[in-house]
């Protein structure tokens, strides 16, 4: 198996840690909330042996990679500035770039402004849409017992607050709560909205979550116990501020609304996947071949949760390597 080998660079200002693998065409992979390089542990080797140099950095604001301070730090021109810096500081003109849940809409909008640096693109749980006209935050779901889990995020501290108080019960819960092996049934997930990620207002974002007794088989302690290392010695501040952008990141998107991606694109996701539930999802998926005019495909892998390329990394990485591999 290809060694995994870790080191710094500097990009956009920030110093970023990454974790590379492989001699080959760049393939760059984007974690999502609240994860870390290592959520790609089956895919870097894996990359590797095919041929592809490999990369996984901690995103900005996780891990080893710098946490600015400043909430205004974190919109997504940052996050695209950030992968742009990755290829010049790895001296190659292009790549393909794929990533997962909040590292979804870094890859599908480094590909959107920068077309002639990112060659290809594929999307794992979160789709590719088109700026809307209306600011993001206004089109949450909330009343007067429940909020969209992203409007609970919005106030700094509170999500920390919760998410810090028991780091290892925070990740064992979101971690299965989120996967294909979670219950389903009403009694499992009752929300008197019937609508998906709602959090209620006398409590937090964990209460509907499960803390299981036993993990699934793809995920192990030793998985649990890095994450738990990494966010206990970080905390979860720079994650949630990537939330607290999202209307900043709208306006400052307004000169690209109606753009279309323009080079090849791949859709992967669980079809039990909380996000696919999420409301407007089945629009945004509808006008999916729209958005992306090269769209290669679109899977969704049966029984799969939120965390795709851990829970199903052998289906994932066929997918992707075949879709690679065709550019």
């Amino acid at each position: 198996m290809p060694d995994v080998t870790h080191r710094h660079i500097d990009t956009n200002g920030i110093r970023m840690h990454v974790a590379e693998c492989g001699a080959g065409p760049l393939v760059v992979l984007c974690h999502g909330f609240p994860e870390s390089w290592y959520s790609w542990r089956h895919q870097l080797s894996a990359f590797a042996e095919a041929g592809f140099r490999v990369v996984a950095p901690d995103m900005r604001g996780y891990g080893q990679t710098d946490r600015p301070e400043g909430i205004d730090q974190y919109t997504l021109l940052h996050l695209v500035g950030d992968m742009v810096g990755l290829l010049d500081a790895f001296e190659v003109a292009d790549a393909v770039i794929i990533g997962h849940d909040w590292g979804a809409p870094v890859a599908w909008s480094s590909a959107l402004l920068r077309p002639d640096r990112f060659r290809g693109v594929v999307g794992l749980s979160v789709p590719f849409w088109q700026r809307l006209p209306i600011r993001p935050t206004s089109l949450m779901n909330q009343n007067d017992q429940e909020m969209f889990y992203q409007l609970y995020f919005q106030t700094p501290g509170v999500a920390e607050t919760e998410l810090e108080r028991d780091v290892r019960r925070t990740m064992r819960s979101l971690l299965y709560s989120g996967s294909g092996d979670a219950p389903r049934s009403p009694s499992d997930v009752a929300q008197s909205s019937n609508e998906v990620g709602m959090v209620p207002r006398n409590g937090g974002f964990l209460d509907r979550m499960m803390n299981p007794q036993t993990l699934p088989p793809w995920l192990t302690e030793s998985d649990i116990d890095f994450y738990v290392q990494e966010f206990t010695r970080t905390g979860f501040r720079g994650g949630l501020n990537w939330y607290r952008t999202i209307d900043r990141s709208w306006e400052l998107f307004a000169p690209f609304a109606g753009k279309q991606i323009v080079v090849p694109g791949l859709y992967i996701a669980g079809d039990r996947d909380l996000v696919v539930g999420f409301r407007g999802i089945d629009l945004i998926l509808a006008n999916l071949p729209h958005a992306v005019p090269q769209l290669r495909g679109t899977v969704f892998l049966k029984g799969c949760g939120h965390w795709t390329q851990q829970e199903r990394p052998d289906e994932v990485n066929r997918a992707v390597l075949d879709f690679v591999r065709a550019l």
